[in-house]
């Protein structure tokens, strides 16, 4: 009898401990989630949730304990609760979107940090934002980011760069992982390579960062960040189309090496073969290309688990613009007028955390480009390789964060323009130190300073002041302030020095570009009872060059001057971002910038060529959860800018008029790892031919051959030719494409 009632109540103990757990759903915006970890703290207790979201924690002692459920790319939730003897308790959690507002950023000072505790503003965008509109390349994903502005420079060959704040592209450095290998002649040909699927965030510094990167980083900088491959999913694909026949297609896969690394390799094709002519001026409206782009990132599993990854890319490209009955056989005459760009790049990056007790980072990285293009009947035939090697030193001592360094540049640069008559080989060593100081709980205080040497420009110094006061967790006021300088390098810079008829003129030996800046940016988070945020940031700046090299384009409408400015130039302005997230399942993201971008030489104060006023931007995002519907409604506006016309004959509008790119899309994600994608693109039509007789310049005579000129070299007007122009396709402030269909399938393993 005894052994029975031993046997039951042991029975009866196994039977409530195993009633013991916890059950219940993960969701986000009303949508279950699959994969979402749910695990309890200090213990080995973890999960899953299913299909439709759920999950069961069990096999655990009875007391009390944290819950953690996370998933990446929303904000993890923490909950504590007290679990008694046979008890099941249900327990559901809605995870939101990580507010980019507390993302950890490393490019404003090179170290991660919460971007909230960032001395330096820095603002982070993730692939969930450029999916509200699609687009084939980073370059076309930044349309949508203010105060940031992808600029087209040629209605033929669509070559761009990118403005931040109103300075054209040779101010902006764009890095790939911390690296600066996205420089000269890649700015105009390669950014449009890197796969969308590799993206885990984009970061983004306004103003001189000269101080930490040398010479362009003087409008800002973008640092492209590529996943992780401990934390990529397993294989994912992205596919769209358009019905002007654009397709274009990303695929990322993941695998492991056993135990001693992981590697991402992504891939990204873009075709576009179909020439259209909506102007009716006999040239394409769209560039067309065939590009491929291969890149591969290896994570090392090393035993003291620091830092050792490396990263390659290679990247071809065939494109070309012309008049519409141009095949490759007219590549380089004087027959038929095409510009035809072949581009074979590639791409070493690595990082390398030294197996020493100090936190010592050796960053690499070298890329080689070569490019082989006519404009016409003028061949391009251009070489560029840059090798980058750093040292950092990561060092706390008492309150003072320090981080030291030491960098060495090589550049080689070679093509069979006049402007290059030998090649041209640099090597730049740098040094360069900050010091972060916790002054108290609210005052923190930076200081840097930079040091280079440049063969052909000397000694460059470059110091550096950040001041951050946390007025509370929800109130951050920061100050900025330093100087910038950049070295020219014209024919990579200026496209229209290779296409068109302008003759490029250099007066003088170019001396470098300094720049003196100061900014002060403020932060707001508001969070109502009702659980909605509201983010508010505001920057106003003000930025001083002296030695400008700015392109005169006035003197001579048939020449391109460059000199040193005999003055100086003036940039400052005040940008507003808004984001708003609602428990509705709306989310508003607005974005608006005032500046004016200015020169003044010899007492004249002149407004600077193709630089905007006034932009917006916004996003207006909505979830119907029972539709299982994402509604993405983006765009952009853009205030006038004055334009390059070619004499006072000219019948081009002087300045562009306001005008606006607008997109929809619909997003359908019922289906398990599934998304469903398609809308419309430029939704009003816009196109910068509307209001003006032409937007290429002799259009019908491209080789100029019935071109007059006078004895001075200047152009005649004459009954073929009456507004006395030569050819030029530079007459160009917004994309020629108009409004298109697109629709897109994305599928994700994790």
């Amino acid at each position: 009898m005894k052994k029975l009632i031993l046997f039951i109540c042991i029975l009866w103990s196994l039977l409530t401990f195993a009633q013991t757990g916890i059950k219940g759903s993960i969701t986000s915006g009303g949508q279950p989630l699959t994969f979402a970890n749910i695990s309890l703290k200090n213990t080995k207790i973890a999960t899953i949730s299913d299909a439709n979201g759920n999950f069961l924690l069990e096999k655990f002692k009875p007391g009390n304990h944290e819950i953690i459920v996370s998933y990446t790319g929303l904000k993890t939730e923490i909950q504590k609760i007290n679990v008694a003897d046979s008890t099941i308790i249900t327990l559901d959690f809605n995870l939101k979107e990580n507010n980019t507002l507390d993302e950890v950023v490393v490019t404003g000072t090179l170290k991660a940090v919460n971007r909230l505790e960032s001395p330096v503003p820095v603002e982070v965008y993730k692939p969930a934002f450029f999916k509200k509109n699609p687009t084939a390349n980073i370059f076309e994903a930044l349309q949508n980011v203010n105060g940031v502005r992808p600029q087209l420079n040629c209605n033929v060959c669509n070559t761009g760069d990118i403005h931040i704040n109103g300075l054209e592209g040779p101010y902006t450095l764009v890095l790939i992982d911390g690296m600066p290998i996205v420089s000269g002649l890649s700015t105009v040909y390669g950014l449009s390579g890197i796969p969308n699927s590799l993206l885990e965030r984009i970061e983004i510094v306004k103003g001189p960062a000269s101080s930490l990167y040398g010479s362009e980083a003087v409008g800002g900088l973008i640092n492209i960040i590529t996943k992780n491959p401990n934390n990529a999913p397993v294989f994912s694909a992205d596919a769209f189309a358009n019905s002007w026949g654009e397709l274009n297609v990303d695929l990322g896969f993941k695998g492991n090496i056993g135990k001693t690394a992981s590697v991402l390799t992504g891939v990204n094709y873009f075709n576009y073969s179909n020439p259209i002519d909506n102007n009716h001026d006999n040239f394409t409206d769209v560039t067309l290309q065939d590009r491929i782009s291969v890149f591969q990132k290896w994570n090392f599993n090393r035993k003291n688990n620091k830092l050792f990854s490396m990263a390659g890319r290679f990247f071809y490209e065939d494109r070309w613009g012309g008049e519409m009955q141009w095949e490759k056989k007219y590549r380089g005459g004087d027959e038929i007028y095409g510009e035809s760009i072949y581009t074979k790049r590639w791409e070493l990056l690595g990082a390398y955390e030294l197996p020493i007790a100090e936190k010592m980072l050796f960053s690499f990285s070298y890329t080689d480009h070569d490019q082989n293009s006519v404009y016409g009947n003028i061949p391009y035939l251009a070489q560029q390789r840059i090798g980058f090697g750093q040292l950092s030193w990561d060092k706390k001592i008492n309150n003072h964060d320090l981080l030291f360094g030491t960098a060495i540049r090589y550049q080689y640069y070679n093509d069979n323009t006049p402007a290059t008559p030998e090649k041209d080989q640099n090597w730049i060593p740098s040094l360069f130190v900050q010091d972060e100081i916790n002054l108290s709980e609210k005052h923190k205080l930076l200081l840097g300073a930079r040091y280079d040497y440049n063969k052909n420009h000397g000694n460059i110094f470059t110091p550096r002041l950040a001041y951050k006061l946390k007025i509370n967790d929800n109130n951050i006021l920061r100050f900025n302030t330093g100087t910038g300088f950049r070295i020219v390098n014209l024919f990579t810079e200026e496209h229209a020095a290779l296409t068109g008829s302008r003759e490029v003129i250099v007066k003088e030996e170019l001396k470098p570009e300094r720049s003196y800046n100061a900014n002060i940016n403020y932060l707001k988070k508001i969070f109502t009872r009702n659980g909605n945020f509201i983010g508010l940031e505001t920057t106003a700046w003000y930025t001083y060059f002296t030695n400008s090299i700015i392109p005169d384009y006035d003197t001579n409408p048939n020449q391109i001057i460059y000199k040193n400015l005999n003055g100086y130039a003036v940039t400052k302005g005040i940008s507003t971002n808004i984001d708003m997230v609602f428990n509705s399942g709306l989310k508003l993201i607005f974005g608006a910038t005032y500046m004016d971008v200015s020169k003044t030489e010899d007492g004249i104060k002149t407004r600077q060529m193709l630089t905007e006023k006034f932009t917006g931007t916004w996003a207006i995002s909505y979830r119907i959860n029972k539709l299982f519907l994402d509604v993405d409604y983006t765009g952009n506006l853009y205030g006038p800018m004055r334009l390059p016309t070619l004499g006072d004959l000219d019948p081009r509008k002087d300045y562009s008029p306001t005008w606006s790119i607008q997109n929809i899309q619909f997003t359908f994600n019922k289906f398990k790892n599934i998304e469903i994608y398609a809308g419309v693109k430029n939704l009003l039509n816009w196109t910068p031919n509307k209001g003006n007789p032409f937007i290429i310049a002799r259009a019908n005579d491209p080789f100029d051959k019935n071109v007059q000129y006078d004895t001075n070299g200047n152009v005649q007007a004459t009954p073929d030719n009456p507004y006395a122009l030569t050819f030029d396709p530079g007459y160009v402030y917004g994309p020629n494409q108009g409004i298109r269909g697109f629709f897109g399938l994305r599928y994700t393993l994790k």
